[in-house]
């Protein structure tokens, strides 16, 4: 650890420390924690950018974009769906998904966002 990027001293502001901790006494960070360990992989993230940029696809779709077969896209799209990130709808033998609702969206593409302005800070 670099000596520079900690405190030299030891000293706390308590009323904003027991203002935090009050308020992470009422969430439950567990949760969101899972949410960002579903989309910390890589294949998982490039299916929910694509789910942000088509409204809709099916599992055939997906196992194309990705470069994988539909066993391994069904697998993604699943765990997607048990998190709560991804929702899904049959026809006849396709089985389409789409992202949960507009706050999955703006996590992804935020995600993004930050990401290409950090590339062009380097």
């Amino acid at each position: 650890m670099a000596k520079e990027d900690i405190c030299e001293i030891t000293c706390y502001d308590s009323d904003k420390v027991n203002r935090v901790k009050q308020e992470l006494t009422h969430q439950n960070t567990n949760g969101v924690a899972k949410i960002y360990k579903a989309l910390a992989d890589d294949t998982r993230i490039k299916v929910a950018y694509a789910l942000c940029l088509e409204e809709e696809l099916c599992v055939c779709d997906v196992a194309n974009i990705i470069g994988s077969t539909t066993a391994t896209a069904s697998h993604h799209l699943r765990l997607l769906r048990n998190m709560g990130l991804a929702k899904y709808r049959k026809e006849g033998k396709l089985v389409f998904y789409s992202l949960d609702d507009d706050h999955v969206r703006q996590l992804v593409k935020i995600a993004f966002t930050h990401q290409k302005e950090v590339a062009l800070r380097d």
